[in-house]
């Protein structure tokens, strides 16, 4: 048996596989985000420990007695800043933070090798950027500063005591060469910091230490190995089996991704496109990024009071958004391809008229509309993609696949485990490191439970509304 943990930003995933992958159980334990400022995004580092704790105990112990390896994967992008004692100076600064727009011109301005080394362009996202904002303003924090780790290496100093981290989740800090998958000083040296700062890296496959035994006792498993594991997109991928050219992932979930897998190192950073290392040795992928997708439902649902559910119900029996109503998924800001931090969420062409259901319809459509801005991003850089196979929780909704499905112009592959896909790939990743299987009999694909097409029909009636959706960025940005 193989554990997998995905520490997320709304929540801790946990999956345990067999040999032959066969998903076996599942749990989860629910995590809040702060936002004690505009634009800011925080977690306490505390808790991802405490819901990783109530996520393993929620598994059937007689699985965890019999686990033989675990593996990693995690929200990506996130500062967690450690002192000497390799404990938190502050809380973990997130991946959908927006406060660090001046230090991403900054790095722009100053490191003109930033795109040429790392693939991409600064983003308040990024690691990077992050450090030069605590460089700046929390001056005595930096001082103290010993080790800078991602979110789920922070899991992994608790698990084993050691500081270390994999090639795919490294790749998002904007401080490694990703072509030659490693650290790179120069990128470093920008920003203030030292390679001694940073965490030791592995692939994902490599083991990188053991259960410390505390931990096993509570766990009620043995001192297994525990394996890099990858960013919670590249996990997902490697779960559900996205590791070779020409098949891709949609990641719906708090955030939306559009995740195609290559043989070499490419590059588009001036469209907003991520370049980063898959988790799987010897590959790349790029990578489109929303900071909003199922997310914006769940908060439209807090907004007018309804279930999620009901606002899809509502939005299938509405239709296609057909009185004007358009909504701008940009709750947190955007990466692709406008890589804004500072634009913000938009409904527009509302009246007396507009229900629930109207605003529901509008949400899907623009969600999906930022989908398509991305893979066009994407087809920019030249890299094929035959279909998507379509992952995270907003994957539950075949409606908004098959809106999505129709405004990308893909075909949606819908698998088994694809809600869980992160975790499924880090205890695939372990499965990997820790015994003698090829990487072609790991990480095969799940069973296809559903294909949904594009609809022609539906596109016809989409494309004015595409069309309304581009022209709305630039004249919200003016304002």
């Amino acid at each position: 048996m193989f554990l997998g943990l995905d520490i997320g930003t709304s929540g801790v995933k946990a999956a345990i596989v067999n040999e032959t992958g066969k998903l076996m159980a599942q749990s989860s334990a629910p995590l809040q985000v702060s936002r004690p400022k505009k634009y800011w995004s925080e977690q306490d580092p505390g808790e991802w420990w405490n819901a990783t704790n109530k996520a393993v105990a929620l598994l059937e112990s007689s699985l965890r007695a019999k686990i033989q390896a675990v593996g990693l994967s995690g929200q990506m992008h996130g500062a967690v800043l450690l002192n000497d004692a390799l404990k938190p100076l502050r809380p973990a600064i997130l991946w959908n933070d927006g406060r660090s727009t001046n230090e991403c011109s900054y790095l722009e301005t100053n490191c003109r090798d930033l795109r040429e080394i790392s693939g991409n362009a600064a983003m308040p996202g990024f690691t990077a950027p992050k450090l030069l904002w605590v460089r700046r303003h929390e001056p005595k924090i930096f001082e103290r500063l010993e080790k800078v780790i991602l979110p789920k290496d922070f899991i992994r100093l608790l698990m084993t005591g050691e500081v270390a981290t994999d090639v795919s989740d490294a790749a998002g800090t904007l401080w490694l060469d990703t072509s030659k998958r490693e650290w790179s000083e120069v990128l470093l040296d920008a920003c203030g910091l030292a390679l001694s700062q940073m965490p030791s890296l592995f692939e994902g496959t490599e083991i990188t230490g053991t259960l410390l035994p505390e931990v096993a006792a509570r766990w009620g498993m043995q001192r297994v190995p525990v394996v890099g594991g990858g960013g919670d997109n590249a996990a997902a991928a490697a779960g559900l089996g996205v590791v070779q050219e020409d098949k891709g992932l949609l990641s719906l979930g708090t955030s939306g991704t559009i995740f195609l897998p290559t043989k070499r190192f490419a590059a588009n950073p001036s469209g907003g496109v991520h370049a980063f290392c898959h988790c799987v040795p010897n590959m790349w992928h790029l990578m489109s990024v929303h900071l909003s997708a199922a997310s914006c439902l769940a908060w439209l649902a807090n907004l007018v009071g309804l279930e999620i559910d009901e606002l899809l119900a509502g939005a299938q029996r509405y239709g296609p958004a057909r009185d004007g109503e358009l909504f701008l998924p940009y709750l947190s800001g955007e990466r692709t391809p406008h890589n804004d931090s500072q634009i913000r969420s938009a409904f527009i062409g509302l009246g007396h008229e507009t229900g629930p259901d109207q605003l529901a319809a509008s949400v899907l459509e623009g969600v999906a509309f930022a989908f398509r801005d991305g893979m066009d991003a994407l087809s920019a850089t030249g890299t094929p993609v035959e279909s998507l196979t379509i992952a995270g929780g907003g994957a539950r909704s075949e409606y908004w696949g098959k809106i999505l499905a129709s405004a990308i112009d893909k075909p949606l592959h819908y698998l088994e485990g694809s809600e869980i896909g992160p975790a499924l790939g880090a205890a695939k990743l372990a499965m990997a490191g820790t015994t003698d299987l090829s990487l072609d009999q790991i990480f095969t694909r799940p069973r296809v439970k559903n294909i949904i097409e594009p609809c022609p029909k539906l596109q016809n009636r989409m494309s004015s509304n595409l069309e309304h959706f581009r022209r709305a960025y630039p004249a919200l940005k003016a304002i």
